[in-house]
């Protein structure tokens, strides 16, 4: 699938971010996926973002659309002409906006199921929650910090800043194929969350991920980013 380049702003972009049993995560994965490990533990998570002014490149920003979009992600690493690539598998999007759920798979990347959220920002304070058309809910209290969780398996937060930020090319299934979406973000730049509750129905559900295969490790925020997204090679799956 080929799209126009895409501009707009990250008004807000929430990483939820755990570390996964590789075994449970391979079983998940289409071929030619397989996930991405560091210190030996898959990393899965959800992205939380509020998008602002999307339309295509060139275009004045009174034409942009703004949505609250829910995107669960799963490092991966697959082989491309013999060439080992790295980005994200997203099995599944969420998103406020009706005519992301019309355009999703068709002209653009990823079918989307339309959620209703509840946003609530004030002083480095955040409560999100969604819950979709099929019942998949999520939901994350957090606050500005200065350190990365104490229990990260990334250790530092400039640890974590680069893992993530490599993983910029994302793929989502449409029907035997997936298709390639790159964020090029204008400047990367993250700040620590401090996370007091979270739920993913998703990876609470223990006939997808059996019983403490998953665990919350870290929560990343990221304001008012200039992007753009660019269309990448679609992959044909078997």
């Amino acid at each position: 699938m080929k799209i126009p380049a895409i501009h707009g702003y990250i008004d807000r972009r929430i990483l939820i971010n755990f570390t996964a049993d590789p075994k449970s995560v391979e079983k998940i994965l289409p071929y030619p996926f397989k996930p991405k490990l560091y210190k030996d533990k898959a990393i899965v998570g959800i992205c939380l973002i509020r998008l602002k002014d999307i339309k295509p490149k060139g275009l004045p920003n009174c034409f942009g659309v703004s949505s609250e979009n829910g995107a669960h992600r799963i490092a991966v690493e697959w082989v491309e002409e013999g060439e080992k690539k790295s980005g994200v598998y997203i099995p599944r999007r969420d998103t406020s906006l009706r005519l992301n759920t019309l355009v999703g798979g068709r002209l653009f990347p990823g079918k989307h199921h339309l959620a209703a959220f509840n946003v609530q920002e004030e002083n480095g304070s955040y409560h999100i929650d969604f819950k979709s058309s099929d019942q998949t809910e999520i939901a994350i209290d957090a606050v500005e910090t200065e350190e990365l969780n104490a229990q990260s398996v990334f250790e530092t937060l400039s640890n974590a800043s680069a893992f993530f930020e490599a993983g910029d090319l994302g793929y989502s299934p449409n029907n035997n194929k997936f298709d390639g979406l790159r964020l090029k973000a204008y400047q990367w730049k993250v700040k620590a969350l401090a996370v007091s509750k979270v739920k993913s129905s998703f990876f609470e559900n223990e006939e997808i991920f059996p019983k403490r295969s998953v665990v919350f490790d870290n929560a990343l925020l990221m304001e008012n980013i200039e992007h753009e997204w660019k269309s990448e090679r679609t992959i044909v799956g078997v």
